[in-house]
């Protein structure tokens, strides 16, 4: 494993963080990862040098299943809590006390106060590594928001704060509000970037790699599609594999299989048969080479055999050429 400093901050953290986003998560009537399976994963993570864990309070049926999973993972191993960098947010809806009342929900300073000593509970811990908002709170005043996180840093119930899926000037504002207020401000980012769909939140991205902020994104695998398990039909439609995303989800074709992704997948294809590594493991390689700003990509894998392969991105070596060449797949030049 190959380990990085967290952008700004003084925290040393893997390469790939380990997502805990499906961990009694319920499709179909079915838990996409039960108990047993999540801590195997947590297990094979660790085993892999993963020392950076990402969940939140809505993960799990009911919400909160995910943080207690990990809870119990960490007080069921020999491992020291510094040695772990753990994450968790806030901000939706919360059904981990029954129906969400009219304050389980946003970015106020009622509902941080109530989620972060739930979160802290179910995690068994005294703090958190990073404490994300999981998207902006149109009816919450910034300064509140900030001014509440703020306390929670200075009491040491969180040590880095971090902002998810936002527009760039939201999180402009943000970091103008702490910089103007004497705040704490945020130093980890969220967003879904991958080579298929970085274009999307390019502003975004700008003001990260300006404000030396840490870029930890979800879904680096645009919903599998870079994976290579995928075919185009001659009608241009999407062969999917059955159980995969794109045989469930009515949207597939037209949110991730879009003509750039296509012109990315081939790109990617190329280049992992060059280097000899999976296209999954090339796509994640490209993130991680980003050089404007430290890029750790969350990875959700369901098997230990998909976390293994994950992993071994970091042992691939991509040419500036083959860097480039993704790149332009995507229209970078343009």
């Amino acid at each position: 494993m190959e380990y990085t400093t967290l952008g700004n901050t003084g925290t040393t953290v893997s390469r790939l963080c380990f997502g805990t986003w499906r961990f009694a998560k319920e499709s179909g009537g079915t838990v996409e990862t039960d108990r047993e399976e999540a801590h195997d994963l947590l297990d094979a993570a660790w085993e892999q040098g993963i020392n950076f864990i990402d969940t939140a309070n809505v993960y799990g049926d009911p919400n909160g299943t995910s943080e207690e999973w990990i809870g119990e993972w960490l007080a069921d191993r020999d491992i020291h809590r510094e040695d772990v960098v753990i994450a968790s947010k806030v901000y939706f809806p919360f059904d981990g006390r029954g129906e969400p009342g009219p304050n389980d929900s946003g970015l106020g300073r009622k509902h941080i106060r109530a989620q972060i000593e739930g979160t802290l509970e179910r995690l068994g811990t005294d703090y958190l590594d990073v404490y994300y908002i999981h998207r902006w709170d149109e009816d919450t005043p910034i300064r509140e928001t900030m001014q509440t996180l703020t306390e929670l840093v200075r009491e040491g119930k969180v040590r880095y704060l971090g902002a998810s899926s936002m527009a760039a000037w939201k999180l402009t504002k943000a970091l103008w509000t702490s910089d103007v207020e004497g705040l704490e401000r945020f130093d980890v980012t969220q967003p879904m970037v991958n080579a298929a769909q970085y274009d999307e939140v390019g502003d975004y991205l700008d003001v990260c790699a300006d404000q030396d902020l840490a870029v930890c994104p979800y879904s680096p695998l645009s919903g599998g599609f870079l994976t290579g398990k995928y075919d185009r039909a001659e009608d241009g439609s999407v062969e999917a594999p059955d159980g995969s995303r794109g045989s469930l989800d009515e949207m597939f074709d037209d949110y991730y299989a879009t003509e750039q992704a296509w012109d990315v997948l081939e790109a990617v294809e190329s280049v992992a048969d060059e280097v000899d590594a999976s296209p999954a493991q090339v796509s994640l390689r490209w993130l991680m080479d980003q050089d404007r700003f430290t890029c750790v990509p969350i990875v959700g894998a369901r098997t230990p055999e998909q976390l293994e392969e994950n992993v071994g991105a970091v042992e691939v070596d991509l040419s500036d050429e083959q860097f480039e060449r993704i790149d332009a797949a995507r229209g970078a030049d343009d």
